[in-house]
Formats: C-alpha cells, structure tokens, sequence
C-alpha cells in the first residue's frame, strides 16, 4: 500500500511539474541525492560529478514535456539520462585528449570503460520490469526485500526478475 502511495504521489508531482516547470524543484530535491551518489560512484570526481549531475537535471527539465508515466519511479527515468550523460562525457573527453599508448595499455582503463558503457546500453535494452529490478538492486543497492516491498511483489518474483535479467546480460555480453 505504501508503495502504491509513493507512486502516486510521484505521478502527481511530474504531472504539476509538467503544467509549471517551477514544480520541478520538488522532483529535484527528492532525487538529487541518489543521482549524485550514481554519478559520484562512476566518475569518482566530485567536480565531475557535480558537473555531471546538473546536467542531469538540466535535460530532465528540457525534457520533461515529454515525460510518461509508465508505473516507474522517476529516479529510473534520471539514471538513464545520467548514464548516457557520463558516457557522452567519457567519450568528449576522449576525443579531446589522445592519451599516449603507453598510459592506455597501462591500465586497460579505457577498455574497462567500454565495458561499463556497454554494459549501460545492454541494461537499458531489458524489459522493463527487468531492468528496474536491476537498475534498484545494483546501482541504487537496495536488497531483494527493499525492491519487492517498493514493486509490490513478493521476493521471490524480484529473484527471478534479477536472475532473468543477468542471465539475459551475460548473453548479450557474450555477443
């Protein structure tokens, strides 16, 4: 019942934001913390992430007109702008600045990177049930119990969601 309230509390807030865009702030403040703490954990730069995150919200609200309520929290919606946003940001970055060999085949920093970047894209081509238990269980880091009492399912239902998932990643990885 909970859940449900929280939803539709949500629904109303993007919906007021959307008739007047100075609503907004409400949305912002009831997520900016979690979309920073994503950011932060990415790029492990605090100016970076602060850069990043206002960018974030900056597109949310540009893009808000657009915005529909499909029974997700908005905070699924920021994290993909997020994700792409660092991802744009990483590859700016190096188109900007060619790193010497040597310092690429150091590390493998930038093959990791990829890695992360495609790992976004394959996470955000799942069903979307899917997806949102990944996208809780893993970057907002909520246990099994705290993503069942949000979906209104029961535990066993966001195992089998979260297993489905990761074995449909692993394929894609795969390939």
């Amino acid at each position: 019942m909970r859940a449900l309230l929280k939803e539709t509390d949500e629904r109303l807030l993007i919906e007021a934001a959307q008739r007047d865009p100075r609503r907004f702030s409400e949305l912002y403040e009831g997520n900016f913390e979690r979309v920073f703490a994503f950011v932060m954990r990415r790029v492990r730069d605090r100016d970076i992430a602060e850069d990043i995150t206002a960018e974030v919200f900056h597109q949310a609200l540009a893009k808000l007109p657009q915005f529909e309520w499909r029974g997700v929290p908005f905070s699924a919606w920021l994290m993909r702008i997020a994700a792409n946003a660092i991802t744009d940001r990483w590859q700016k970055t190096n188109r900007e600045t060619e790193l010497p060999p040597e310092e690429l085949e150091d590390a493998g920093a930038e093959g990791e990177i990829e890695r992360r970047a495609m790992l976004f894209q394959l996470v955000d081509g799942l069903p979307e049930d899917q997806r949102l238990v990944v996208v809780k269980r893993f970057v907002e880091q909520r246990t099994i119990r705290e993503v069942a009492t949000e979906l209104g399912r029961s535990e066993g239902a966001v195992k089998q969601l979260q297993f489905r998932a990761l074995q449909s990643l692993r394929e894609r990885m795969k390939e």
